[in-house]
């Protein structure tokens, strides 16, 4: 079944909530800690969190399927990352977490029939995802699927939010646009204001060498803002994103699609009312209850 790529970027605006509190709620930040991982340093457990699926991997590789992160940023966090404990014992931790998270953030909801409904669609979804040549969909999706309808729910969403991350390189790569690049052409679109893009470990130097770069192209301006062919190539991105993260809802009619938006909206609403999430990110999504 055929959807519009405007559902295909709706459902990825609102899974994303829902896979996102794996790092932002305070039982991961404690769970980490728990591990040995600095809870004052909230990106060291991003980055086991994210990374243990795909085993004990080095910074090189990490770096390569995280794609916009500074190398420098990478190593830090990931060099000695499985001294402090396997990537078995982060991933059953992950899990644990976001279990403990989603209780405590839904309340009753999150035992309803609602959202044992909406996990057994998201699912489908998930199953039917092809990870063929996408590294983080692949080793998520080769993990054991949790027990609970609302764990179901956020490693569904979790499986095609890396699906989508890992075609949204490719489309990056198809138009150019190395992992600076792309950030600095995201900013200059106006997804986000420069500074929030800071998280991803650059230096004002490699900053202002990417613009360059893109002004070289014709992609921003003088003042680092887009040009209309930087609209265009960041546009074709988007485009060429939606169209890789469509194929997995093939497996649900539009019907289907359009109840499991439903189903997810007042969770969703829950998560994003607490203010865990930031209102602004490097995705260009804007986390406000009116958005959503």
């Amino acid at each position: 079944m055929t959807h519009g790529l405007g559902t295909v970027r709706r459902m990825w605006q609102l899974l994303e909530p829902v896979h996102a509190i794996a790092y932002y709620a305070p039982e991961s930040v404690e769970r980490a800690a728990a591990l040995g991982y600095p809870a004052e340093r909230r990106w060291a457990g991003y980055f086991a969190w994210r990374a243990a699926p795909l085993g004990p991997v080095g910074p090189a590789l990490v770096n390569a399927v995280f794609y916009s992160f500074s190398p420098r940023k990478v190593a830090r966090h990931i060099t000695h990352a499985w001294d402090t404990t396997s990537p078995g014992a982060v991933v059953a931790a992950r899990l644990a977490s976001v279990d403990e998270a989603l209780r405590r953030l839904l309340g009753e909801r999150a035992a309803s029939p609602e959202v044992r409904e909406a996990a057994a669609l998201a699912r489908r979804a998930a199953e039917a995802a092809d990870t063929a040549g996408r590294p983080l969909a692949a080793a998520n999706a080769a993990l054991p699927w949790p027990d609970e309808p609302h764990a179901v729910l956020w490693h569904a969403a979790t499986v095609l939010r890396e699906h989508r991350g890992d075609g949204h390189i490719t489309a990056l790569q198809t138009h150019g646009l190395g992992p600076l690049d792309s950030l600095v052409s995201h900013a200059a679109a106006g997804a986000a204001p420069a500074e929030v893009f800071a998280s991803r470990g650059w230096s004002a130097e490699e900053w202002d060498a990417a613009r360059a770069r893109l002004a070289g192209r014709g992609l921003v301006d003088a003042d680092g803002a887009a040009t209309a062919e930087g609209l265009r190539v960041r546009g074709e991105v988007e485009r060429l994103t939606d169209e890789l993260a469509a194929a997995p809802w093939a497996a649900l009619t539009p019907a289907e699609t359009a109840r499991l938006a439903e189903l997810v909206m007042p969770a969703v609403r829950d998560i994003v009312r607490t203010g865990l999430l930031p209102s602004q990110s490097t995705l260009g999504i804007r986390m406000a209850y009116g958005h959503l």
